[in-house]
């Protein structure tokens, strides 16, 4: 069973109430016909109804009806979210009034109705820049608690021959948001991506904090932020198995993990790479993807107190499915389904 088709089935069978504020973006529009019609989710539009079920008619798609559509623009339905709203931003001095014209913003009153309970995750970005949908989610969902900072991981699917992470698997971060994290951001990063790489990825998180040094091999303050970050990891969760100061060869090669760092339990057995910057890693995925031909299903948000992911705005339909498939199941995570 393939990573999507494993993720598939775990929604299907924990079906998730899933916002789409973008809600007349054809390519949003065909990739929710699909999660109707395959029931991975139940779908949240926020919208006019005669217009997205006349866009829907256009577009020839024949399931968009099973969603449930909420019109921002109805005062009657909305006043609750602009009174809760005012009441999460009060003291940056929003009033009632300023909170009735911002839920009037599909991004908002999407998170401010998962912050209600009345949804469980959300995905929007095909029209909107990645700022926007994150601003929205600061500001209304915040942080899982002890986390104060979003990172961005990657799944990267190698290819069958190459012999380097479990299943065919190795999890990147942060390659999306952070430029230069700080000790205890990084740190923070480590266990935000170990969930997951347990709950999408499937499989037990084996951590390790790159560097250019492995075990002392090299002195600098770079390799101390690295090593220091581990420590704290090791601290916030000590069940988290994970190691470092590590290069990228002792983390994923066994031979060498046991040369370089004897005794590790970690090295030479990684499955999840935790880069010291946003540079490292995002340069790193890019060329695994194409020198190796991997796939590289991302980025996936992590630390927002509930699941929203951000687009491209050049994203497929195909894109768009995986996100919400994804997306689905980080929610079920978070309520250990």
């Amino acid at each position: 069973m393939t990573l999507f088709e494993r993720l598939t089935k775990k929604a299907q069978e924990h079906p998730q109430r899933l916002v789409l504020p973008e809600s007349l973006e054809p390519r949003t529009l065909q990739a929710a016909d699909r999660i109707l019609a395959d029931k991975i989710a139940e779908v949240i539009f926020l919208g006019k109804k005669d217009e997205i079920l006349a866009k829907a008619e256009e577009l020839g798609l024949s399931h968009i009806a099973e969603a449930s559509i909420y019109d921002q623009d109805d005062k009657d339905f909305t006043d609750k979210y602009a009174e809760l709203f005012c009441e999460l931003r009060k003291k940056k001095g929003v009033t009632l009034e300023d909170a009735r014209n911002t839920v009037k913003n599909p991004l908002y009153l999407g998170c401010l109705l998962i912050k209600a309970g009345f949804a469980d995750c959300m995905v929007a970005g095909a029209l909107s820049p990645t700022s926007s949908v994150l601003r929205a989610a600061f500001q209304v969902l915040k942080m899982k608690p002890g986390i104060t900072v979003v990172s961005g991981a990657f799944i990267m699917l190698l290819p069958e021959d190459v012999p380097f992470g479990e299943d065919h698997m190795l999890v990147f971060a942060d390659c999306a948001v952070v430029p230069d994290p700080t000790t205890e951001e990084l740190a923070q990063i480590a266990i935000a991506t170990a969930k997951t790489t347990r709950d999408i990825a499937g499989l037990d998180p084996v951590v390790a904090m790159l560097s250019f040094s492995t075990k002392g091999s090299a002195s600098h303050e770079r390799v101390d932020k690295v090593r220091l970050a581990t420590e704290l990891a090791q601290k916030l969760d000590p069940t988290l198995k994970i190691d470092g100061e590590l290069q990228s060869d002792a983390a994923i090669v066994p031979s060498v993990g046991a040369q370089k760092a004897p005794g590790s339990p970690v090295a030479g057995h990684a499955n999840t790479l935790i880069f010291p910057s946003l540079e490292v890693g995002n340069i790193a995925y890019k060329l695994v993807q194409r020198l190796a031909g991997a796939g590289a299903v991302g980025p996936i948000l992590q630390g927002l107190a509930a699941p929203v992911n951000d687009l491209s705005r050049g994203a497929t339909v195909d894109d768009i499915v995986n996100t919400i498939i994804v997306t689905c199941n980080q929610a079920i995570g978070d309520k250990n389904l």
